[in-house]
């Protein structure tokens, strides 16, 4: 049970460090304080590029800046509905 609120809590903080605007970015989100668009961490990382190498190059983020990007990405996807559509004859 408490490994289960934990994540809650980790999910939680994650929220916090993600924003939208709709005068930034046209409204994608992004990490707070930043003009950094989740998508473009996600992008980094789908690149392999590591952690490491974006923290350097972006020193002004945080190593919990990056797991929040994720965290939002993984519950942007848990709310998704999927239907499978069938070809009319």
């Amino acid at each position: 049970m408490e490994e289960i609120q934990d994540e809650f809590l980790k999910g939680e903080i994650a929220m916090e460090r993600i924003t939208v605007n709709p005068k930034i970015l046209g409204g994608k989100p992004i990490i707070r304080g930043t003009r950094i668009a989740v998508e473009f961490i996600l992008e980094l990382l789908a690149s392999d590029v590591s952690e490491e190498e974006i923290l350097q190059d972006y020193s002004h983020l945080t190593k919990e800046d990056i797991h929040s990007c994720l965290r939002y990405a993984a519950r942007s996807c848990k709310n998704e509905i999927y239907l499978e559509f069938g070809i009319a004859s």
